[in-house]
């Protein structure tokens, strides 16, 4: 009977921390076949595993001969891949769905024992898309420390003043990325939800892409930062940028800047009214691309080689949950339908070489019939205390 394969730890793979709620750092296997759900452990595990899925049948290494197997003369890997094998068998999986990163040694040991395995991503992802209460429960927490920290980062900037060589100053010493990404994280981590070391801070100065920024920061600039957390009991992240101006931009820069903060703005709030279910992430790049497009900016579908950092060149965003970029993609050719429960991280930018980066990003729930967003925090480009 046809069935699903997991195998690993939840620790390193979303797929098996969705169907396991636990931080386990040792290799198990999650198998279902007609609604039966069984995870193959260590005693170690065995409790905890039986509290968060009491339906699940639970299974111990030691009783499929494990010990047997190693005091036999096989490796510890050798014996998990023969006590798999075992399991597979006994629960009746003769045919089964696995991921793409499926252990290469362990299938070719089940196809030796003739389950037919056959490589379906879509299919595993599509199961964690609608997140558990579980997991929008720790997105919600971990959204709001990166709240908590994008406020640390605002006051910062908003306490600095310009020096005379333009770059910014707090309590008579330059203010650097580095100090406002320290202030940022300690504030995610205080709130239960550490941040990455390499979270971004950056300018027209310093850092594009995912370089995460250094040193000294611009007044009359925009400055970007992108924060993004994961709560420490559910592994799961959350996802947000604002973009702050410190001063006042120079005459050549203040046109630019006003009128990349209203596209930019107006493209966010563009794109979360049109999120539904079954609307693709391709569709909604298309609609953003094509408010771009007629306020004479370049994107992706109109740039022809020339002006590689002008306009708006990445994707419109991309799937949120227990890995900070996951499904549905945002993007170019993105066809997969949106669903009810999907968290989505919405952030469209305008590039320019002249003065920098503007963009914004929300945390979102599609919902039934919309979407809810995650996100509570203000737009203002001038940071205030």
């Amino acid at each position: 009977m046809p069935g699903l394969l997991l195998w690993g730890d939840t620790v390193r793979s979303a797929a098996l921390r969705h169907e396991i709620p636990l931080a386990i750092i040792s290799p198990l296997l999650f198998a279902e076949v007609d609604g039966r759900r069984v995870v193959l452990t260590s005693w170690l595990e065995r409790d905890r595993v039986a509290r968060v899925l009491p339906d699940a049948e639970v299974l111990d290494f030691f009783d499929f001969g494990w010990k047997d197997l190693v005091a036999g003369g096989m490796s510890f890997a050798e014996a998990d891949r023969e006590t798999v094998a075992r399991v597979v068998r006994r629960i009746g999986i003769d045919e089964a769905v696995v991921p793409g990163d499926f252990p290469l040694a362990l299938g070719d040991h089940l196809r030796d024992n003739g389950i037919v395995l056959t490589v379906d991503d879509d299919t595993v992802e599509l199961r964690r898309r609608a997140k558990s209460v579980v997991e929008l429960d720790g997105i919600r927490a971990a959204q709001r420390a990166a709240e908590a920290g994008m406020t640390a980062a605002r006051e910062l900037l908003a306490r600095a003043r310009q020096n005379d060589d333009g770059r910014l100053e707090l309590d008579g010493k330059q203010l650097l990325a580095e100090d406002v990404r320290a202030a940022l994280r300690t504030a995610c981590a205080e709130h239960g939800a550490p941040c990455p070391p390499e979270v971004i801070v950056t300018s027209a100065w310093s850092g594009s892409g995912h370089e995460p920024g250094s040193g000294p920061l611009p007044s009359g600039l925009p400055v970007v930062v992108d924060i993004w957390p994961r709560h420490d009991e559910s592994g799961c992240w959350a996802d947000m940028t604002r973009t702050f101006v410190v001063g006042t931009p120079t005459a050549e820069h203040a046109d630019e800047i006003a009128d990349h903060t209203r596209v930019v703005r107006t493209a966010l709030e563009r794109a979360k009214a049109a999120i539904r279910p079954g609307i693709s992430g391709g569709e909604l790049f298309d609609l953003t691309c094509d408010l771009f497009e007629s306020e004479g900016h370049l994107t992706q579908r109109t740039a022809q080689g020339e002006g590689e950092e002008e306009g708006f060149r990445s994707w419109l965003g991309h799937g949120v949950g227990l890995e900070v970029h996951e499904p549905p993609g945002l993007g170019p050719g993105g066809r997969e339908a949106l669903v009810a429960g999907d968290v989505l991280a919405i952030e469209p930018v305008l590039w320019s070489s002249r003065t920098g980066e503007v963009r914004l990003e929300d945390l979102v729930l599609v919902t039934e019939d919309g979407c809810e967003t995650l996100t509570r925090f203000p737009y203002d480009i001038a940071p205030s205390t």
